[in-house]
């Protein structure tokens, strides 16, 4: 307990009803999360394995399950679950999925595998839109709203087709024994309403749950915890109202005020002490926030003294707003010996990062942008590994449906929502199954024929896969399906498309260069599970330390702090965005602006631009309203200040101090 303040304290040390624990910016949450795992077990007398902290990214839990390490001997913390709800919902399914009709090994579909399917199911719809439809099909199963719900609600043609989509689609996956990242939160939830033995079972596994990042969650996630959690409710819940930037995602804050309904013996305690940034950061933040309705009254504080003003820097251009930036970024790093890697700009959108790239490149500034997509994560890169995982693993379900119309091989969705039906019964793979006569007899003669195509190319490469070196089978692949063509006529230019095709040869290298490394010991399924492991540890390695600026979303800072901060772009129609100019939009919006302010650690620069070209034309832009809402002594206006000859020969002896200093290096 030592070094813990008493609300903290307080926090750690509550039993006997369900906590909340409203955690403002910076106030040492995961801290407490982590003291309390070990205050249960060593003082409560809980036994690890009975014990559930869940948050939402792999990053979180890991940091979590890290420091809980170090506060626990292996033999404590033996059994111990950290991890996000999409696992623990895993973990649910891996041991009971059968009963809601799935055989085990089933398969997982992400985002694109999902958006394929139902973009075949739409084309037999003669429906347009499939993006929505995937985004409006997450939020139906995030609100955990069934087909049949979604049906009786739909008031138009319109709805009713969306909700029909909605039905085969959910029908389809299960035919091919796969589920989505949704259904991970979903099925265990009906696994628990329907089978009330099975949800006790796990209710006395799990006999307290800890939640990080409670306003996060969505109608599906709150339900699992409240069946978990059970009449007993022993659960410490963790979260800031403030911070709640995922509506979009169906994360619903007012989940926070739920808690008190259902739980009429919850507890709350605020953890107000901010352990990052400076009063008039802090002060700021709070006037801002004041301007939205709130659940519970809570005010950020901290002993860091009072700290710099925030420099408020309007800008003629989006390109004049990025050399000020820079600017002003290279005079605090010659002035104040600042590393690059204390530097963060900040935007709404990742559209906002390529003028200030341009310019940090000119400069030889490193940088790094956090958030943008993974090389394992193009499509590209997944389509050509399907066909490699299907080639070592003909059982890999979920890589037989992403390569079978990858290229269009007019293969459709009722044969192969029947092949999925037929190798449910047959308790078999997609690909054995779809070699079978038994099979055949159920589709039509032209369906035979050309999965008979398919499926007898596979077992070729399957043959020269024992055979030959593993880069073979790889080019013979990408030659065989024609890939650089299909990329060509799916790609929204040619420079595109040979961007994408150069992703591709970088396969055919990596492979090389693997089997070459393993002196030619390598199966091809080795290879491809050492990709998979490159591609974790690659992901993983965003938080590797390196000297460089980072550049990310708003969204994506959400948890991280920098000493210093520049939030770009504070204009109308950015911050807040055009598509959340309603009431509830806006303050999302507004959140979203807190969540960055809380970011600096020492200092805080705001920028807008006054003119922006959209569509070739220039714009002018509004201020963002936030602006107003700031307190105005706090606020240090750029184009307001005036510099005094004393202080520019200051600025100019630092620069040359630095200089030296660097030279002298």
């Amino acid at each position: 307990m030592q070094g813990l303040n008493p609300q903290q304290q307080a926090a750690v040390t509550h039993l006997g009803s369900p906590l909340l624990v409203l955690a403002g910016a910076g106030s040492g949450k995961t801290r407490v999360i982590t003291q309390k795992i070990a205050w249960l077990i060593r003082k409560a007398e809980h036994e690890a394995r009975t014990i559930a902290a869940i948050t939402f990214t792999n990053k979180a839990a890991r940091e979590m399950r890290e420091r809980a390490s170090q506060l626990l001997s292996k033999e404590e913390s033996k059994g111990l679950t950290v991890s996000t709800f999409h696992t623990l919902g895993l973990n649910i399914l891996k041991q009971e999925v059968k009963k809601l009709g799935y055989k085990s090994g089933f398969s997982i579909l992400d985002a694109q595998d999902s958006d394929l399917i139902l973009r075949e199911l739409a084309l037999k719809e003669d429906i347009d839109e499939t993006e929505a439809i995937r985004w409006q099909v997450s939020r139906w199963k995030n609100d955990f709203l069934s087909p049949e719900q979604v049906m009786q609600q739909a008031t138009d043609e319109v709805g009713q087709r969306a909700a029909r989509l909605y039905e085969q689609y959910q029908r389809q996956i299960k035919a091919y024994n796969a589920v989505d990242f949704d259904d991970l939160i979903v099925l265990p939830v009906q696994l628990f309403q329907q089978y009330p033995e099975v949800l006790k079972r796990w209710q006395n596994r799990l006999r307290y749950l800890l939640v990080d990042e409670y306003q996060d969650t969505n109608a599906c996630q709150y339900q699992l915890i409240r069946q978990l959690s059970g009449v007993r409710g022993a659960l410490t819940t963790v979260g800031d109202d403030d911070q709640s930037i995922y509506a979009w995602r169906g994360a619903r804050p007012e989940n926070i005020v739920q808690l008190q309904r259902d739980y009429p013996t919850l507890k709350v305690i605020k953890l107000e002490q901010n352990y990052r940034s400076t009063r008039r950061i802090l002060d700021s933040a709070n006037h801002l926030i004041a301007h939205n309705p709130h659940m519970f009254e809570k005010k950020l504080w901290s002993t860091l003294g009072e700290g710099d003003p925030i420099l408020i820097m309007p800008c003629r251009s989006v390109e004049h707003e990025a050399e000020k930036v820079v600017g002003e970024m290279m005079k605090r790093h010659f002035r104040e010996r600042a590393a690059y890697k204390d530097f963060a700009i900040l935007y709404r959108g990742n559209h906002q990062s390529r003028v200030f790239e341009t310019l940090l490149r000119q400069h030889n500034i490193p940088y790094q942008i956090t958030g943008g997509t993974s090389f394992f994560e193009r499509t590209e890169v997944k389509d050509i590994l399907a066909y490699l995982r299907l080639i070592s693993n003909p059982n890999d379900d979920a890589a037989f449906l992403r390569i079978i119309n990858t290229p269009r091989r007019e293969i459709g969705t009722s044969t192969l929502e029947k092949l999925g039906e037929y190798a449910h019964e047959r308790k078999n793979s997609l690909f054995i199954c779809a070699q079978e006569l038994g099979f055949a007899e159920r589709i039509t003669a032209k369906a035979q024929q050309r999965l008979g195509h398919f499926t007898a190319w596979l077992n070729e490469l399957i043959e020269v896969n024992q055979q030959e070196h593993p880069a073979t089978v790889v080019k013979r692949i990408i030659e065989d399906i024609q890939y650089p063509e299909w990329l060509l006529q799916n790609s929204s230019s040619p420079t595109m498309a040979e961007k994408r095709m150069a992703n591709v040869h970088e396969i055919v290298d990596w492979v090389n260069k693997l089997y070459d490394d393993g002196m030619g010991k390598e199966t091809l399924a080795e290879i491809i599970a050492h990709m998979s492991l490159v591609d974790l540890l690659e992901r993983n390695s965003e938080e590797a330390e390196q000297n460089a600026v980072t550049l990310m979303t708003l969204h994506g800072a959400k948890g991280l702090e920098f000493p210093y901060v520049f939030l770009i772009g504070a204009e109308e129609e950015i911050l807040p965005h055009v598509n959340s100019m309603d009431e509830a939009g806006i303050q999302e919006e507004r959140r979203l602006a807190y969540v960055g302010i809380t970011r600096a650690q020492k200092h805080l620069t705001i920028s807008y631009a006054k003119t922006r070209s959209r569509y070739g034309e220039k714009m002018v832009c509004e201020p963002s309203r936030f602006l107003e809402e700031l307190p105005m002594e706090h606020l240090e206006w750029a184009d307001r200040k005036i510099v005094t000859p004393e202080q520019r020969q200051e600025t100019a002896n630092a620069y040359i101090a630095s200089l030296k200093d660097l030279l002298g290096d």
